[in-house]
């Protein structure tokens, strides 16, 4: 990829003292769901790295449904290392959305809180980097500050896997061992490590026809014994020790078993009948053995058998200089796991990496998504902090 220089004669003076509040609603406003495309907010994104001083690279791709997808990355100041920052531009689907009175992609604020789809999740996060990137000159820069933002985090990882493999810019951070931090919403508390994401589809297909002759073949009845084992690794995975993390809550993989046969009427013979599995494995587990035992499932019950993710877990020693730098700057006693995952699981060349941002994961995803004006404030406050320790 080729990285653009900015053109420092064309920065607007007013670009200096924008808000992250005034940045989080400027990204609210671009329907960035992650079954479209994400290329108009990483346009807006990309102009305003640009705006403040940043030289830029995009990794865009098309998706497996033909849909353009973008990811931006962002490098202000001299040498390698200093800060490496990531979010994701992309959001999840705003039904059903609580509101009449505004939708879920006009930023309004009420009481206290921005709200709208991606305010928490994590538009707000991106915003308060970009301000507290704008505080900051090139001049006063010892160490780069470089800022990611990705596509279809939400939906499997395909930006961040994409930037790993193909940013120029990334591959300096690597080199360069930068300290990075991913913006999901912690309410400011430092999480050092974090459950990976994998899925797998299994299909079967069959013959619709009405159920009363003998013409069609029920997709079901394939699935049905393939179910039975995916359940008996559903348990073997809640009850076996070998399996727990205890570091973790819950410190199970969470072997979640999803099923469909999309059939139109009860008299309809199903056609196809799809399984989803999607689980979370933990550091230090090798996870290959379950994914092949459910492919030899599928194969045995004549399914069609794909893996759709893989996303590692990620883990930094809590007592490593690295993190208990990130405490002490933060105001934090100690750190902590949390369940979810990140891209962070696309980004294990990076040794030195935290989950840290404003906004709290209960509010990411909801039918009245907000995120508190205060954890906008602080969540700039702190970047800004930890820009000038790694940095200045």
């Amino acid at each position: 990829m080729t990285v653009r220089p900015h053109d420092s004669s064309s920065l607007p003076l007013d670009r200096w003292t924008v808000t992250s509040l005034q940045y989080a609603q400027e990204l609210v406003r671009f329907e960035s769901t992650s079954v479209l495309s994400n290329v108009a907010v990483t346009d807006h994104v990309e102009s305003v790295l640009r705006s403040l001083g940043f030289d830029t690279e995009r990794v865009d791709y098309d998706d497996e449904h033909g849909v353009r997808k973008a990811n931006v990355i962002g490098k202000k100041g001299p040498g390698t290392g200093g800060m490496a920052y990531f979010g994701h531009t992309d959001v999840v689907p705003a039904k059903p959305w609580l509101f009449p009175d505004h939708g879920p992609f006009v930023p309004t604020i009420k009481e206290g809180r921005l709200y709208g789809r991606g305010s928490c999740d994590m538009k707000g996060s991106v915003a308060c980097m970009l301000a507290a990137a704008a505080a900051v000159s090139a001049g006063q820069l010892r160490k780069p500050v470089y800022i990611t933002c990705t596509a279809d985090e939400e939906i499997g990882f395909a930006g961040a896997e994409n930037v790993a493999r193909r940013s120029q810019l990334f591959r300096e951070m690597v080199a360069g061992q930068s300290h990075g931090v991913i913006g999901e919403p912690t309410l400011l508390e430092v999480v050092h490590a974090h459950k990976g994401i994998y899925g797998f589809v299994a299909t079967s297909r069959g013959i619709a026809a009405h159920s009363s002759s003998k013409r069609g073949r029920n997709a079901n009845l394939a699935m049905i014994p393939f179910l039975a084992e995916m359940k008996a690794i559903h348990d073997e995975l809640e009850t076996e020790l070998f399996w727990r993390h205890g570091e973790f809550d819950p410190p199970t993989m969470c072997w979640n078993i999803g099923i469909n046969d999309h059939t139109s009427a009860v008299n309809i013979t199903a056609p196809q009948s799809v399984c989803t599995v999607y689980f979370r494995p933990m550091p230090g587990q090798d996870v290959e053995p379950l994914l092949q035992r459910a492919e030899a499932a599928a194969k045995k019950h004549g399914l069609d058998f794909e893996v759709r993710c893989r996303g590692l877990p990620v883990y930094v020693d809590p007592n490593s200089e690295f993190v208990q730098d990130v405490l002490k700057i933060a105001g934090q006693p100690a750190a902590r796991t949390v369940a979810y995952g990140t891209d962070g699981g696309m980004f294990h060349e990076l040794s030195q990496l935290v989950v840290l941002g404003p906004g709290s994961i209960a509010q990411a995803h909801t039918h009245d998504e907000w995120i508190d004006l205060s954890q906008l404030e602080q969540g700039t406050a702190l970047y800004s902090r930890l820009i000038e320790h790694w940095c200045f």
